[in-house]
């Protein structure tokens, strides 16, 4: 027999198929993720017309790693960029300068490093802001950020090339910080609702880097010149942020997002608080005051640390070392693996090679994965699986580095030197960080009481950042070390 996931509304079913006798611990780990039902019996249960919130939640997840996926994609663009462009330079100067060799490397320790604090300040400002303050100054500043990097496109830093590195790199840091904080509490919202609602806002994630990677394709191939590129390239951040604005806005008015927020605060034990902010008027008129708290103003409580990690270490700890492993090679070292065949003259083996292998097959197969626990969940929340199968990822950083990466200094022997073992690596790569990372995500808020969930959620997200910041580091270190 099938054993649902979510509540009633048959959005997203298990992958677990029991049989008699029953398995006890698959049955616990169903009865973790379903959705408690005695607390709102009360109220109809509106279906998600036209999955209008599906679909919005899939888009903020587009829009929660949006920034750092255009910047690191457009790499032809900070090469440009990062050299010396004026005309009195001499050839030795338009060599590869340090920055060049190095700039995703320090990418993503900008970009990882100061998400990390604002994680930890996110997790302690859980019920002393609102979750719908923190996710609009978030888009505020995301939106901002980016448009002084598109201001600079067509500014000539030939003159002042440091300080134009400097500020892209406090433009990454801001937009980082940003885009962390806005994950973590839409992510967090994301606990409220059942379980196909977490999976659309990690698959939007993934998405995200798809959607940067084809549009970095595209243009590449319809614009000659890579500051224009580079501008319509960046212009369609620009216009995707609003976008997500105005969706993210229109959320509330919608029936089944109002159901959810106020059958959630009907479980809320004080302390703890929720988005009940999202609460319009109207559903005080329509006689909804029975299940609300008495008090909705936050309580400036910070949630029990200790409680929520003695559920969720172990998902955790999945989550930190899916991204330490994958940002250790994504896309430090693999950004710079180049096809053994390209002195052939074909552009797919020049040109196209990094942004089709790289960017473009990495974050496709992180989509598919993510995709795929719509209908997938093994392992389960409490399976020693799961944390295994994230282990065995160790493999891959060896395995890349013994691809064709260039210039290599120290390890000058190329192992795998055909380009199908990078498509494969990369494939696997990004499949299994796509599948185990949306496991263990959306596991983490449903094994804790619902009154915790939001602040699980920002726990979790707190585990991935730490993965990245280690992960980042550890990049450059692989980098020196070919």
């Amino acid at each position: 027999m099938a054993v649902d996931l979510v509540d009633k509304d048959n959005c997203t079913r298990s992958g677990y198929f029991l049989s008699e006798p029953i398995n006890t611990s698959v049955q616990e780990d169903a009865s973790l993720l379903e959705e408690p039902t005695e607390d709102t019996a009360d109220f109809y249960k509106p279906e998600d017309r036209f999955s209008s919130t599906y679909i919005i939640f899939f888009l903020l997840g587009i829009c929660s790693l949006l920034p750092l996926n255009f910047i690191i994609t457009a790499k032809p663009y900070w090469m440009y960029k990062l050299q010396n462009c004026s005309e009195n330079t001499s050839p030795a100067e338009q060599e590869t300068s340090d920055i060049q060799d190095f700039f995703e490397s320090y990418i993503a320790v900008a970009s990882t490093v100061p998400s990390v604090l604002c994680l930890i300040g996110n997790f302690l400002l859980v019920n002393k802001v609102s979750v719908h303050v923190r996710i609009l100054s978030s888009l505020a500043i995301m939106l901002a950020v980016f448009m002084v990097i598109t201001a600079l496109v067509k500014v000539d830093t030939s003159a002042w090339t440091r300080c134009f590195f400097l500020i892209t790199i406090v433009c990454v840091a801001l937009s980082s910080c940003a885009s962390t904080i806005f994950s973590s509490s839409i992510f967090g919202l994301t606990g409220c609702f059942p379980l196909q609602n977490s999976q659309a806002l990690i698959s939007g994630q993934a998405m995200g880097g798809t959607v940067s990677a084809v549009a970095a394709v595209v243009d590449l191939a319809a614009v000659s010149d890579v500051t224009d590129s580079a501008l319509a390239y960046f212009l369609m951040a620009d216009a995707f942020i609003i976008l997500c604005i105005g969706m993210y806005l229109i959320l509330p008015k919608l029936e089944y997002f109002r159901y959810y927020i106020r059958s959630h605060l009907g479980t809320i034990k004080p302390p703890f608080t929720l988005p009940s902010d999202y609460l319009e008027e109207g559903d005080m008129a329509a006689g909804h005051t029975s299940q609300l708290p008495p008090d909705r103003s936050p309580t400036g409580k910070v949630p029990p640390l200790w409680s929520i990690l003695k559920k969720t270490c172990v998902l955790g700890f999945c989550v930190f070392y899916v991204y330490f492993i994958s940002i250790i090679i994504f896309p430090a070292v693999l950004s710079n693996i180049e096809s053994v065949d390209k002195l052939s003259g074909s552009p797919w083996t020049d040109r196209y090679f990094t942004p089709l292998t790289c960017f473009l097959l990495y974050n496709f197969a992180d989509w598919s994965g993510r995709q795929i626990t719509a209908w997938i969940q093994i392992p389960g929340p409490n399976s020693k699986l799961l944390p295994a199968m994230a282990l065995l990822r160790t493999f891959f950083v060896p395995a890349f580095m013994l691809c064709n990466y260039q210039p290599r200094i120290y390890i000058t022997s190329v192992v795998f030197a055909q380009d199908i073992y990078p498509i494969i690596f990369t494939v696997l790569l990004g499949f299994s960080n796509g599948y185990l990372n949306t496991l263990a995500m959306i596991y983490g808020p449903k094994v804790t009481p619902k009154e915790l969930s939001e602040a699980a959620g920002v726990l979790m997200m707190v585990f991935l950042q730490l993965g990245l910041a280690l992960g980042s580091a550890f990049s450059v270190l692989a980098v020196h070390l070919i």
